[in-house]
């Protein structure tokens, strides 16, 4: 089967995972301006899933999507507010951690964008024009008061991460 809308997702995932990894490739130091590129397109990324990708497929199955949206909203807040501190090196760990999961779950066999891809068929064009021309999302610069780390932390145990254990990792 031809999986258009599967690649686009899988290959933004790459291309995503290839700007933290050169973001990261001092060891040192973190290159800020890969590092918020990295950002900017796991936001935009994030955005596409659910404001074009999964409106789509809810409207073909309501009752499929609404037991799988959930898992998925939750990590995508656990991600963005992962978003939001400035990165430290012990931070982009979680974030490997949290979104390598998250990516996994997508793209295995009978995974959320299989079942998607199924789901809208019909509308692959559509869906993959939107996908192409999906503006980014604002950022502000990292916000590095304890709230955000906070917030973080909150956020990733409403999805089932523990943050502290996965920072000592």
């Amino acid at each position: 089967m031809n999986k258009p809308i599967y690649h686009f997702f899988e290959q933004d995932h790459r291309r995503l995972d290839q700007l933290l990894d050169k973001a990261c490739t001092s060891g040192s130091t973190i290159d800020l301006d890969l590092y918020n590129e990295f950002r900017i397109g796991l936001l935009r990324h994030i955005k596409m899933e659910e404001k074009i990708l999964f409106p789509v497929a809810k409207q073909e199955d309501p009752d499929q999507m609404a037991a799988l949206i959930p898992r998925y909203r939750l990590e995508h807040g656990a991600i963005t507010a992962l978003m939001v501190p400035p990165p430290t090196f012990d931070l982009i760990k979680v974030i490997r951690h949290v979104v390598d999961k998250h990516d996994l779950a997508e793209e295995e066999p009978g995974g959320l964008y299989e079942i998607c891809e199924a789901l809208t068929a019909a509308h692959t064009e559509t869906i993959l024009q939107q996908l192409h021309t999906a503006e980014t999302v604002p950022v502000h610069p990292p916000n590095p008061a304890p709230i955000a780390i906070e917030s973080a932390r909150r956020a990733l145990a409403r999805a089932g991460y523990d943050f502290d254990a996965l920072m000592a990792s």
